[in-house]
């Protein structure tokens, strides 16, 4: 059951996505041949007007395929699956199945060209369309996910609040507590940029964990600056390899950890370590810290079962950048054009949140082992839905809300991306015909496409081994 709704949440965003762009291409008068869900075979398909609507076996993706563009011609079943293809990308082989040179494939894709503008109205096809239309149509399935980000933003904060930047702890001795911060404080700005929420400083610390934060704050009623430096610290202890979240779940395991070793994985819930009951995240860091290195049993919560397992921790050098300086991002309910507003800065914090992720990609904060493509992706949504149930429907079906909008979120940053065979990618080439003031090449441009996508597939197969690998 966890499987299927982590498919139907990934298939509303890309029917959104998908909507988007075919919301558009009908308002510009362009025709849309299909409008698909899933890449594959066809499960089921059918016609209405001008457009097949096609469900695919493979539920990771989607298209709307505009006239103009390569598709498969289901005009009617005596038709068959007809391969038309736009300008001169005819295929290399004949109906028999016949290898063809280059000249004859050249023929054929003339023949080809030749048969769809006979057939169609190509007027209404998408590279007869203005530049201005070209561009509205790209862009709307990003745009779509930004809206529908935004929409389940409003109705997660309307419910349940917002959470502000409010201290809840400060250590004593601390670079934070030097700094002259209390609980109680309202963060306000980091660094010179408005902040909003809890997450936003913990964002701050996990992309530049040693920058200095020059904060500015709100207690009772005034205005206060402080920095805090963050403290460098090189520390050897005992550790499994896990990280934890507020709840005592595990969040992720390291691969060739003890944890990974003794059978915990991502998602476990810890309920006891050596008999000792588990209430925070601090008991579990006191008791490996204090174990010696000896064998460690550990009662875990996984599925709505409680297993037993055996895990030794290993004495590890571990580097950080301490401040002492804590919020825990208790909600709290706001007005209804308030609620609005943080909607917005809501999905602004994903975007952001998007760019840093890749900022730490490039510069080797985060390995391939901290990606997730569709299948780590299904199983992130199936261990939500599972810690959830506790809680009641109403609170998995807000965490699903939640996790929509981090993926919708994600995925209209990442298309708006100028990279080959994305939406971003074909939006630059309609830049470069506006500044160029004519097209560039189709060929051209169709091979960059075609490139990209390899690119792209090739990722997709490593990321998807990856997150298999990663289950196990």
């Amino acid at each position: 059951m966890n499987i299927v709704l982590a498919i139907i949440v990934l298939s509303v965003i890309i029917i959104v996505h998908e909507l988007g762009h075919f919301i558009l291409a009908k308002a510009n008068g362009v025709m849309v041949m299909e409008f698909c869900i899933g890449f594959g075979p066809k499960l089921v398909s059918f016609k209405k007007g001008e457009t097949v609507y096609s469900i695919k076996l493979l539920p990771f993706g989607g298209a709307c395929i505009m006239l103009g563009e390569d598709f498969l011609d289901t005009d009617d079943e005596e038709d068959g699956d007809e391969k038309a293809l736009s300008g001169n990308e005819a295929g290399l082989q004949s109906a028999d199945n016949t290898v063809l040179s280059e000249n004859d494939a050249d023929e054929a894709g003339k023949r080809a060209e030749k048969s769809v503008k006979e057939k169609y109205d190509m007027s209404r096809s998408f590279p007869a369309q203005s530049v201005w239309a070209r561009m509205s149509i790209l862009a709307a399935g990003p745009v779509f996910n930004f809206i529908l980000a935004f929409v389940l933003s409003v109705v997660i904060i309307g419910f349940v609040g917002y959470d502000p930047c409010e201290v809840s702890a400060v250590a004593d001795n601390s670079p934070a507590s030097s700094a002259g911060l209390e609980a109680g404080d309202l963060i306000t700005k980091i660094n010179g940029h408005s902040v909003t929420f809890s997450r936003d400083l913990s964002l701050e610390t996990l992309m530049h964990p040693d920058r200095t934060l020059n904060i500015t704050y709100e207690r009772d009623g005034q205005k206060y600056t402080a920095t805090v430096v963050p403290e460098y610290q090189k520390k050897v202890s005992y550790m499994t390899g896990i990280t934890i979240l507020s709840d005592c779940s595990i969040q992720t395991v390291e691969n060739d950890s003890p944890a990974k070793k003794g059978g915990i994985k991502a998602g476990d819930k810890i309920k006891s370590i050596q008999g000792t009951e588990i209430e925070n995240t601090q008991q579990i860091v006191d008791i490996i810290a204090a174990c010696d290195g000896s064998e460690q049993t550990i009662v875990v919560e996984r599925d709505g079962k409680e297993l037993t397992l055996k895990v030794t921790p290993q004495m590890k050098e571990r580097e950080s950048y301490y401040t002492g300086l804590y919020s825990y991002g208790a909600r709290q309910k706001a007005g209804a054009l308030s609620t609005v507003g943080y909607a917005f800065k809501d999905v602004g914090y994903w975007i952001r949140t998007v760019f840093g992720s890749l900022g730490m990609m490039f510069r080797g904060q985060v390995t391939l082992d901290d990606v997730s493509g569709p299948v780590g992706v299904v199983s992130v949504i199936g261990d939500v839905v599972e810690e959830s149930k506790s809680d009641g429907a109403f609170y998995v079906l807000l965490n699903l809300f939640n996790m929509t909008v981090m993926i919708s979120a994600n995925l209209g940053v990442m298309n708006l991306l100028p990279l080959p065979a994305l939406d971003g990618g074909r939006l630059l080439f309609v830049i470069l015909e506006i500044l160029r003031g004519k097209p560039v090449a189709k060929e051209k441009e169709g091979i960059v496409h075609f490139a990209g996508m390899i690119l792209l597939m090739i990722l997709m197969v490593v990321v998807m081994f990856n997150d298999i690998k990663n289950l196990f």
